[in-house]
């Protein structure tokens, strides 16, 4: 099981520096370049999505089927216990939304990318003509 959340914490860390690299300050041509490099990875990373919510959905029915420790019948170890699955539970709610924000914040930055470079090549027409 923790296997899937290993990945998904990869995937997330390779999505934040893809962010950081496509935010920073480069030349035109190296900006152009590694924005339609991520563009043509986009489309296949988009599985991230789909496997996040699955994931979310996982935690949701362990959430709903675990027993609750709250009576006083209850041992230190099993309120531990109990107190540890839902602070993991949380943990990877926040790794499954940063995911999907992420894959949504590269999306975004590569369309406007995209959009500036389609507005430059009409600039310089317009100077052509």
């Amino acid at each position: 099981m923790a296997l899937q959340w290993m990945v998904l914490g990869y995937i997330v860390a390779a999505e934040a520096l893809i962010a950081m690299l496509l935010t920073l300050p480069k030349p035109n041509v190296v900006q152009k370049q590694l924005s339609t490099l991520i563009s043509f990875l986009l489309q296949p990373a988009f599985f991230i999505v789909p496997f996040s919510a699955f994931q979310l959905l996982d935690i949701y029915w362990k959430n709903e089927h675990r027993l609750s420790c709250t009576s006083e019948i209850c041992t230190a170890a099993e309120r531990d216990r109990y107190e540890k699955a839902t602070y993991k539970a949380q943990r990877n709610v926040i790794l499954c939304a940063a995911g999907c924000l992420l894959y949504w914040i590269i999306y975004c930055i590569c369309k406007y990318n995209k959009e500036i470079q389609s507005l430059e090549e009409v600039e310089k027409r317009g100077k052509e003509e």
